[in-house]
């Protein structure tokens, strides 16, 4: 190298999922002076399956797909957690969000630890008949690494009800034809008609619309006219804008896979959803708002932002542009570090993804425990025990938070893993 060369400035690292998660946790842990012992246990995972698994196309050729499953932590029972099907999957994403599962159902008071998992996959590219055959492969290779007592998946980013049923019944299959009604609890988040609870697709939408209200509540404020933007318009998305609209709140921008749209003066839900639902999937061209570059969506003149789509979607590049007051974090890690250090600065108020999206979680353990019981549920009963157990968690958390000066996420965390904590002390370590 010549004197004249000079170096260039190496470009900075951009954080991961699992990079955020760890850091999280590791503040909270040092706010409750985690026992040390524990904290080795918890910074790591338990279980990590990686299956490499061949499906044979409608082409009649075969294609081999990958797929993961990483079990956190089971101290305080099951494995619990959804199974997405999406091109980012891979291993450091699905052992962040098993750690946010452990998390998220301690903090809910669940007998349950945490898990997650998918499949590196675009469905979209693929037939019903070919997803179908990529699930029941893949299910069967998981094999006695999920159970009803042992790991029970749920649906995600681009699964649903009939990827569960396919699940169950795979699983089912492989089980004497005398234990196999005593396995329907495997999975959560099935059809109505196949041992699914009524109002399951929209547990997690009414979960984060409910934490808003009773933010609104404590704060001494109404939700209507109040202004709100929607980062993803899938199951979560469509509910929490559904709720919210109701209680005279104004959609003034949606952002998809797609693209983005707004209109100041409002969107109504039920007429985006429809006009979705007929466009395969995608709000862009809808009607009655105009385009909008997707750079520009989180600046939205709004009062709440609502992420509900992927990970790491609110960084330091754009969090300084939000207008919105109030962040409800209906997405699993869509606020990195970083950007939620900007957003605290402004006194933007978060209420963290452990307990905003929990409703879906806790509709699951409603629908396992149906199943495992022999019950049934009608869905005002259903609705009534999540709402019952998230106030339970918000008020225990802002509690929590105002007693030791803390913002949501780390108050959250603390209480989350306190509890994990105690069960390992109670019961010790084997040997």
């Amino acid at each position: 190298m010549t004197n004249e060369q000079t170096l260039e400035e190496p470009k900075p690292v951009k954080k991961g999922m699992l990079d955020n998660v760890l850091e999280q946790f590791n503040h909270a842990a040092d706010q409750i002076n985690l026992n040390p012992n524990v904290r080795k246990i918890l910074s790591i995972t338990n279980t990590e399956i990686v299956i490499n698994f061949p499906v044979r196309m409608d082409s009649g050729d075969v294609e081999i797909f990958t797929g993961y499953r990483v079990q956190h932590n089971n101290a305080l029972g099951p494995y619990k957690g959804g199974l997405r099907y999406h091109p980012t999957v891979d291993i450091n994403g699905a052992r962040a969000l098993a750690m946010w599962m452990t998390w998220k159902t301690s903090l809910a008071g669940l007998p349950y630890g945490g898990a997650k998992g998918g499949i590196q996959i675009d469905p979209s590219k693929y037939s019903a008949g070919e997803l179908e055959r990529i699930t029941r492969r893949f299910t069967y290779a998981l094999g006695e690494n999920i159970g009803p007592e042992h790991d029970i998946p749920a649906p995600d980013v681009n699964t649903n009800a009939q990827t569960m049923a396919w699940i169950a019944d795979t699983y089912m299959s492989t089980k004497s034809t005398s234990e196999r009604s005593k396995n329907m609890h495997v999975v959560t988040g099935k059809p109505v008609g196949s041992g699914g609870l009524e109002g399951r697709d929209r547990a997690t939408g009414f979960g984060v619309f409910l934490t808003i209200k009773f933010w609104a509540e404590k704060t001494k404020q109404s939700l209507k006219g109040k202004k709100f933007i929607v980062q993803g318009f899938g199951n979560v998305g469509y509910w929490s804008a559904h709720f919210l609209q109701n209680e005279g709140a104004i959609l003034v921008g949606v952002q998809d896979a797609f693209g983005s749209i707004q209109n100041k003066d409002g969107i109504k839900v039920e007429d985006l959803f429809n006009y979705a639902k007929s466009n395969h999937g995608s709000i862009v061209g809808f009607p009655e708002a105009k385009v909008l570059e997707g750079k520009d969506f989180f600046g939205l003149d709004c009062d709440i932002c609502i992420p509900a789509a992927l990970g790491n979607q609110i960084t330091k590049q754009n969090a300084d542009s939000i207008k919105a007051v109030l962040i409800a974090e209906g997405a699993n890690g869509p606020t990195d570090v970083e950007g939620e250090k900007i957003l605290l600065a402004k006194g933007v108020t978060i209420i963290p993804d452990i307990m905003c999206n929990s409703g879906g979680v806790i509709g699951s353990y409603f629908e396992w425990l149906q199943n495992r019981n022999g019950e049934l549920w009608q869905l005002d009963e259903i609705l009534l025990k999540i709402e019952k157990k998230l106030r339970t968690t918000f008020d225990k958390v802002t509690e929590y938070s105002e007693e030791k000066n803390l913002d949501l996420r780390t108050a959250a965390f603390c209480i989350a893993i306190e509890r994990i904590e105690k069960a390992y002390i109670l019961r010790g370590i084997f040997p």
